[in-house]
């Protein structure tokens, strides 16, 4: 992981599904579409540069992702203003977890981790 300070700053709210017409399951190809609300607690605006996800499912497989940005976009964010993207994801299996964090750069210059925390991706009805 990044060496940098951890913000508390920005705060990261998650909402994940199931996607039953874009899997199949007998196939062991399970889609779950999540749309995440970036919000800045702040007093400065900062940019979003970068992201990174480490995704478990199941059977014990993990696959790490990371990039620039946000579905192609790096938004500044004001002061108490939110983001909004939806984003997906395949598994192997109906259930598992992603986590990870979000660099931002202030604007003084210095970058800092927004955590992710882990969040659960199942198929209804998998988990009680």
């Amino acid at each position: 992981m990044l060496d940098m300070e951890t913000t508390t700053w920005i705060d990261v709210q998650v909402d994940a599904e199931f996607l039953p017409e874009q899997s199949l399951t007998s196939e062991d190809r399970y889609m779950f579409q999540y749309t995440i609300t970036i919000t800045n607690r702040g007093e400065h605006s900062s940019q979003l540069l970068s992201r990174s996800w480490l995704i478990t499912d199941s059977i014990g497989e993990t696959n790490t992702v990371e990039g620039d940005g946000v579905v192609g976009q790096q938004p500044i964010l004001q002061p108490n203003q939110s983001y909004t993207y939806t984003s997906g994801c395949i598994l192997k299996s109906p259930l598992g977890t992603m986590e990870g964090f979000y660099v931002f750069i202030q604007e003084d210059g210095t970058k800092v981790k927004a955590p992710i925390k882990v969040f659960t991706l199942a198929m209804p009805n998998i988990i009680n």
